[in-house]
């Protein structure tokens, strides 16, 4: 039984090494990195705009996330798993974070492509929390503060710029 116990700790420890870690970083990154240049250009030049500036930076940033978590680690020495694994999952997440919240755009009143990204966002933000919870053992309050602060201050940059 204490082998069984030893071999499922083992397995998770993998799996967060491979899947979660790698996922995560590109889940923050693509939902952080996209918000102020979505919102600047929501503000700057209306939804069509946000919209396609959103998903070029998500599909941009999940490319470079991708290539810089591949060649950064071949695994071999830390591992962490196969670099083409590890940068696919990475990319793969970092794309997705960028993405969903550039979809409210299709809607053509900025407004309300505003607001609906916004709770877009609140809902992506709250997912990070979850997993960084579950995963990476941070409470649960801390890791809402921690996102959520992160989250406000890039709107805040991409709302005033798109102001200015």
């Amino acid at each position: 039984m204490q082998a069984l116990l030893e071999r499922i700790r083992e397995d998770e420890q993998a799996f967060v090494l491979r899947y979660v870690q790698p996922g995560l970083v590109g889940l923050i990154d693509g939902t952080l990195s996209t918000l102020a240049p979505i919102f600047a250009a929501a503000m700057l030049s209306g939804s069509h705009a946000a919209l396609f500036v959103g998903l070029a930076t998500a599909l941009g940033a999940g490319i470079s996330m991708g290539l810089s978590e591949a060649l950064s680690d071949t695994g071999s020495r830390t591992g962490r798993g196969p670099a083409a694994l590890r940068g696919t999952v990475t990319g793969l997440m970092t794309t997705l974070g960028g993405a969903f919240h550039s979809l409210p755009f299709l809607i053509g009143d900025r407004h309300t492509a505003l607001v609906v990204a916004g709770v877009v966002v609140a809902v992506e933000l709250s997912v990070i929390a979850v997993i960084r919870k579950r995963y990476l053992r941070v409470s649960l309050r801390t890791s809402v503060i921690q996102v959520a602060l992160g989250g406000v201050l890039i709107t805040t940059v991409g709302l005033v710029l798109g102001t200015a």
